[in-house]
Parts: structure tokens; C-alpha cells; sequence
């Protein structure tokens, strides 16, 4: 086995140079410590987006837009139906549903990625409702956020809970892995949601098995996409990952120059 390599961090806008290419990273905005790659030679500049979204929110560095040649940007929801509504609103709808299944002696389990999503949801929850516990995948992730200054609202592993009743009236927070899986009985007759962009979508609540979608992403929807790649300045564009086909052809018909990055027609 050969010799561990050397990884060495480096903080936002720094710039590294290696054989007269420059690179530095920027925020994504997507969660904490999400970077877009810039890369300069010969003074020409690319930019990777990776995921992104460019409405700030409170557990993560927001989004930096970079003027370049080239973009490279991620299209997961490069569609118009995609288009998001502010997430005060969306985290004032899960507030209320855990408030009224609290009312009805129900915990309330809700559903989001473990990285990023789930610290977004937690530290917009209302503490004063009731317990918030957490999934073990998600609060180990908790806690790095909690470790780089990220302010979130107590929360517990549910492994630790002793009885049902500390259930009842309770959130907890979970990844989607843990949909329909045998861990979920322990809570009894609990009521269930998943936070997701792809909630938009009819029928993909039912597909998920959940009793409730909430649309919310920590991906860009059709505006912050399109808003983005305006405000990079570049005229070339390549789009990936995700719908790229609809976002390819509405640059073009705009004057900008667009392809899929792998290739495709």
C-alpha cells in the first residue's frame, strides 16, 4: 500500500497555481462547504457550478457569482415548472403540521437528506413546539455543522429515547433511507412528510409512501439557474447533470452558446 496523500485545505478565493493554471474555489450555496471550481489560463476562465442554489439560508455560505468565459452549470431541476417559493414559507408549513400532529399525540417524521437538508429543516423548526431528535446519520452530521459555528436548535438522538411517550408530540429527523424501514415502528402510528424538490412533482409524495411533500431544495429551480448563468457573463455554456436538454435550447435561442458537457445532442 502506497504512501496517505497530502491533502491540503484551502479557504474560499484562495488562489492555487499549478503550472500556470490558476484555481480557486468559491461558495455554492448548496451546503456547508459546497464549492464552484474556478480555473484561469492564458487568461481565459471556467467555472464548475457542482449542485448550487443561489437563495441564501442560514447553514451555509451563500452563493458567489463569478464572471467567466465558460460555465459549467448543473441542471437537476432545468425545467420552468420547477420554480421554488420562499423557504420562510415552507419552513412555516412544517412548523404547523408538527404542531397540529403534536395536537393530535402523533410524532411527526420528516424525511431529508442527511447532509444539508436536514440541518437546513432543524434550524428553522420551532424548539418551543416540542422534542426535536434526529436519525443517527443525521445527527452525527449535526454536530460537524455545530463545530464550524453553524447555529442549530437542541437536538436529540432518537437511539437514546427511552419510551414511546417521548414520541408522542415530537419530531425527528431522518434520511430518506429510513422510509419504510423496520426503525421507523418505534415511533407507532406517526405521521410522515419528505422534504424535496422533487415534491413539485404529482404523484411523488404517493411514490415516497409519505403522508406529506414539502417542496424545498438546496438545489437552484429554473430561475436561480437561469439567473445564475445570466449574471457569470460567459458565452459559452455547459449544462449537466439533470434536464440539460430544455436549458441547452432555451440558451440557444437566446444568443448564447450551449451544449450538453457530455457531449450529447
Amino acid at each position: 500500500m502506497g504512501p496517505s496523500a497530502i491533502i491540503d485545505s484551502v479557504a474560499y478565493g484562495e488562489m492555487v497555481e499549478y503550472r500556470g493554471i490558476k484555481v480557486s474555489l468559491h461558495p455554492a450555496g448548496h451546503v456547508l462547504g459546497s464549492s464552484q471550481i474556478r480555473v484561469e489560463h492564458a487568461g481565459e476562465v471556467w467555472v464548475v457550478s457542482g449542485d448550487y442554489k443561489v437563495t441564501p439560508d442560514a447553514t451555509c455560505q451563500p452563493f458567489e457569482s463569478i464572471r467567466c468565459d465558460t460555465f459549467v452549470t448543473e441542471c437537476t431541476f432545468g425545467l420552468p415548472i420547477y420554480r421554488w417559493r420562499p423557504e420562510q414559507e415552507i419552513v412555516a408549513e412544517i412548523n404547523h403540521w408538527w404542531q397540529a400532529n403534536r395536537a393530535d399525540g402523533r410524532a411527526s417524521v420528516i424525511f431529508a437528506y442527511a447532509l444539508g437538508k436536514a440541518q437546513r429543516i432543524i434550524a428553522g423548526l420551532d424548539a418551543s413546539i416540542g422534542r426535536i431528535y434526529c436519525h443517527g446519520a443525521v445527527e452525527r452530521v449535526n454536530n460537524d455543522y455545530r463545530s464550524t459555528g453553524i447555529t442549530l436548535p437542541e437536538t436529540q438522538y432518537a437511539g437514546r429515547a427511552e419510551t414511546k411517550r417521548d414520541w408522542a408530540g415530537s419530531i425527528v429527523v431522518a434520511p430518506p433511507s429510513a422510509i419504510a424501514s423496520p426503525w421507523l415502528r418505534k415511533f407507532g402510528a406517526a405521521a410522515t412528510a419528505f422534504a424535496s424538490g422533487w415534491m413539485r412533482i404529482r404523484g411523488a409524495r404517493r411514490r415516497r409512501s409519505v403522508d406529506r411533500g414539502f417542496v424545498l431544495s438546496d438545489h437552484a429551480d429554473w430561475q436561480g439557474l437561469t439567473s445564475a448563468i445570466a449574471a457569470t457573463g460567459a458565452q459559452h455554456v455547459l449544462a449537466t447533470h439533470g434536464r440539460t436538454t430544455a436549458m441547452v435550447r432555451w440558451l440557444r435561442e437566446r444568443g448564447v452558446g450551449a451544449g450538453d458537457a457530455l457531449g450529447d445532442p
